[in-house]
């Protein structure tokens, strides 16, 4: 394509689709004409109710008033995300946002605590305190002292939140149809996507496409035969039964992540209710034990029946084929674990908005757009394989064959170079920065043999005293903050 840019069509609505329009749209301006095609004879499969803390950055560029974005999605905090039996049975950890320890003299934190291991590791995560308290504030820093506040991200309900999206985008220029696609029509000499006929004769043409139609990905796969890279082979769950059950009390602010036999049970606490879903691998475990699993399993009563989701774990080749970019399911699916869904549907709006096709040749664009979500996809893939690959579930067929299985060359790096001196290195614009791989890695059970020489020319009880007031100041914080729900109440609370 080499035409001027005016109209773009955006098929498919859901969270996906709605932050593409919202997006475009707070950026694009007036210059841009966009068309929004949904049906409401389609539903979404709305699993990603949990977040991350970019999130919080695609808001502020919408604008969009924290306290007034949480009240309509019936939202709450999200410190982390607490992993249950994943190591072994028994065991629990943490993967807690924010620092960890404070870094002295250029050298990480972890390397001091690991010399001397004065605490559990975790004893210098506020985020990791507080979320155990079922404590929230909005602490940017520790008042007198030169300690980061808490950081965080969201749990919602992602219907509410695409219709938040919606009444914004519309808000902004936005049209929206209501019609069923019929057809992708291409164009016979470029082979570019034309228009999109719809059941009732209607045809909407555009010079530029995003696919947001999910697992059927109509545009870039129906239409365009982009190839779906498969990742079964690391990551073998591909199947998930999703329920909502009635709020549980306290109202942490966090997610919970358990493993089961055959694969793992989430659990995310909401306002008005609490999100449940059990993802497992269909060669392990058949539908219907999974499902009873997962009934058997919940904290409260189910309100709905439980929904199955059939996947495969894995990306498109290119995520920007011809005039079309893909979002959202229908570019790919990493599960749940890390809360990475709606990340990955920010960081593709995020990017195409800055390598948009105004006009003239857009090939290096697109080549730079798909190198740069394949790279992305690929580190998260690593991350989540991470915890898989790093148990120790002796006798469970899912377990054995994960902790046996050949690792990307990417992670199985990581992996040892860890255990060889402690060592974490993350590019400044990786998504899981050190704290977040040393948190999963130690979970895990992964074991350093050494650590940075420096920290052995710290006297001992320099490193002592060191380590003891951060975990002293860590505490005290943590204990002045208010209680989550309490938060939400004065703050937040949706109409109910």
């Amino acid at each position: 394509m080499n035409q001027e840019v005016r109209s773009v069509v955006i098929a498919g609505g859901g969270t996906a689709g709605w932050m593409a329009a919202a997006a475009l749209a707070r950026v694009l301006g007036p210059r841009l004409q966009i068309t929004l095609v949904e049906s409401s004879e389609i539903g979404i499969v709305g699993v990603g109710e949990a977040t991350i803390p970019a999130i919080a950055q695609f808001n502020r560029m919408l604008c969009i008033d924290e306290d007034d974005f949480l009240r309509s999605t019936h939202g709450t905090y999200k410190l982390g995300i607490e992993f249950v039996d994943w190591y072994e049975k028994g065991h629990a950890y943490m993967h807690a946002f924010g620092p960890v320890g404070r870094d002295l003299a250029y050298v990480p934190f972890h390397h001091y605590w690991l010399r001397d291991q004065a605490g559990a590791l975790w004893d210098y995560s506020l985020n990791h305190q507080a979320a155990k308290q079922a404590r929230f504030a909005r602490l940017e820093r520790v008042p007198d002292t030169p300690l980061a506040g808490l950081t965080w991200a969201f749990h919602f309900d992602a219907s509410l939140y695409a219709a938040y999206l919606s009444r914004l985008a519309q808000h902004s220029g936005v049209r929206q149809i209501d019609g069923v696609i019929a057809d992708v029509r291409l164009d016979p000499e470029s082979g570019d996507v034309h228009a999109l006929r719809l059941t009732d004769g209607r045809e909407l043409a555009a010079d530029f496409f995003i696919d947001c139609t999910g697992f059927r990905a109509l545009l870039i796969g129906k239409a365009l035969g982009t190839e779906y890279e498969d990742w079964s082979q690391w990551l073998p769950c591909d199947r998930a039964w999703a329920v909502p059950s009635r709020r549980v009390d306290p109202l942490l602010p966090y997610t919970r992540a358990t493993a089961r036999e055959a694969g793992w049970q989430w659990r995310i606490p909401l306002q008005h209710r609490t999100g449940n879903g059990h993802v497992y691998s269909s060669a392990h475990m058949s539908d219907e034990r999974a499902r009873e699993t997962l009934l058997a399993n919940l904290e409260s009563e189910p309100l709905a029946e439980p929904r199955l989701i059939r996947f495969t774990t894995g990306r498109r080749r290119q995520l920007w084929n011809r005039n079309v970019v893909c979002l959202g399911l229908a570019s790919g699916f990493v599960e749940p674990l890390e809360s990475t869904a709606i990340h990955l549907i920010q960081v593709a709006i995020q990017r195409l908005i800055l390598l948009f096709p105004h006009r003239g040749d857009v090939e290096e664009r697109r080549r730079e757009f798909n190198r740069a979500a394949a790279a992305e996809y690929e580190y998260i893939r690593d991350f989540i394989v991470l915890h898989y690959h790093a148990n120790n579930r002796r006798g469970e067929p899912l377990w054995d064959a994960c902790r046996n299985l050949s690792i990307p060359d990417s992670l199985r790096h990581r992996i040892e170079l860890f255990r060889e001196t402690a060592g974490i290195f993350c590019a400044t614009d990786d998504l899981f920065q050190l704290t977040s791989w040393l948190q999963v890695l130690w979970g895990q059970g992964v074991r350093p043999r050494e650590t940075h020489p420096f920290v052995s020319t710290v006297a001992p009880g320099d490193r002592q005293t060191y380590l003891q007031d951060l975990r002293r100041l860590i505490d005290h914080a943590a204990r002045q903050l208010p209680g989550h729900a309490d938060f939400i109440a004065r703050h937040c609370a949706a109409a109910t």
